[in-house]
């Protein structure tokens, strides 16, 4: 007879905030203080800066006060205009730059595996007003970015990456951001590497980097010189001292993480009807999110049922993503954005369901979690 789990006594939430001892920041807080330099690239932005610059091995970084401005700043940097291709499984960030820039947002079907932008179907897209391709490397898994470099090739586009999720991602040794025209990374509270608020751009070319420097500091070269319409994107000094912290406990926070997804994999892994995150011996994900897709005809529950249902368990999973972005009011009026052309994207938005993953969270809380997810699929004898 199976017996049914208990439910947890505190809510157990998606993700949970990796924080540095409090006195570690206090004291760099005292630096701050003595040197009465709060931003404007003060010395903490700096270090913090360089310190990133020799963790990606590209010196092209440019710190940001989140992500989505900086993601605003590189269509500003690349000076893109008319149409960009890119996908409607994302976070609204993604698509709204766009908008903010005048630009059209063209979706693009996903790869079933990866979820990721699929390169075969973006070139049909492509049109005399494209002028880039805007991928997300999705849940911290890489695109293709040989095939969407392909592409970009083929038809003098710009490739920017959305590398909110992929923080530490490598694809055959080297560091995502190596890849494309710029990669933007997000350090948003919920992010493996965080700094409260806050983001970055990865150039791969250094005069992009001047320009973008320029751009997120009002266009200002120097006390008497504007040089370009800009914006207010930088990053403050108390964002970048919890930055060069949280930036030594990363390591270790995904080798946490790990240890969890191998629980996840070891009681779900066989489950049928439930597809777990993609591995491949050419990439390390960044581990920051453990995302499942329940085929809800295997399963003998959908994936909306099972969201409710956790909850009732104090289990607080999170359909990441839906709706798709091409569903919003503000898109769907796009010819890209009807269903017909995005059947991939459609489906893994009614099947994937974030679990919580995070390195706080024990080995028992993750097979309680199992157990919950088990007995609700009326799978109790795994």
């Amino acid at each position: 007879m199976t017996v049914q789990p208990k439910a947890f006594d505190e809510p157990i939430y998606v993700t949970k905030p990796m924080l540095p001892p409090l006195e570690d920041y206090v004291a760099r807080l005292k630096d701050i203080w003595a040197s009465a330099q709060l931003s404007n690239g003060g010395p903490q932005h700096k270090a913090l800066e360089a310190a990133l610059g020799q963790y990606f091995g590209n010196q092209n970084v440019s710190l940001f006060n989140n992500g989505t401005i900086a993601l605003v700043t590189a269509c500003q940097a690349l000076r893109l205009s008319g149409e960009v291709i890119t996908t409607p499984f994302t976070f609204p960030a993604t698509p709204h730059v766009l908008s903010w820039n005048n630009i059209t947002p063209v979706f693009a079907d996903i790869d079933p595996v990866t979820m990721n932008l699929n390169p075969a179907n973006i070139e049909p897209l492509i049109s005399a007003h494209t002028s880039a391709i805007l991928a997300v490397h999705v849940y911290g898994t890489p695109c293709d970015v040989v095939g969407i470099q392909e592409v970009a090739d083929r038809h003098g586009l710009h490739v920017i990456y959305d590398a909110a999720h992929a923080f530490g991602t490598t694809i055959d040794g080297r560091s995502v951001t190596d890849f494309g025209d710029i990669t933007m990374l997000s350090f948003h509270a919920t992010k493996l590497f965080q700094t409260a608020e806050g983001g970055a751009l990865v150039a791969r070319d250094a005069t992009v980097k001047r320009r973008i420097d320029y751009l997120k500091n009002f266009g200002i070269q120097n006390e008497t010189t504007v040089l370009m319409p800009g914006i207010n994107g930088k990053m403050s000094e108390l964002q970048a001292a919890l930055g060069m912290l949280t930036l030594e406990m990363v390591d270790d926070e995904q080798q946490r993480r790990k240890k969890i997804g191998d629980i996840y994999r070891q009681r779900l892994g066989a489950v049928e009807g439930v597809t777990l995150p993609v591995q491949s011996p050419h990439f390390t994900p960044s581990q920051q999110y453990f995302v499942t897709r329940f085929n809800a005809a295997l399963c003998g529950i959908t994936r909306d049922e099972l969201f409710a249902r956790l909850r009732e368990y104090n289990v607080i999973a999170r359909r990441y993503f839906f709706p798709l972005c091409s569903e919003y009011s503000c898109y769907r009026m796009l010819p890209s954005a009807h269903p017909s052309y995005l059947p991939v994207a459609h489906l893994a938005a009614t099947e994937v369901l974030c679990l919580p993953y995070y390195g706080a969270l024990s080995s028992d809380e993750a097979h309680r979690i199992c157990d919950i997810l088990l007995f609700l699929m009326g799978r109790g004898d795994h």
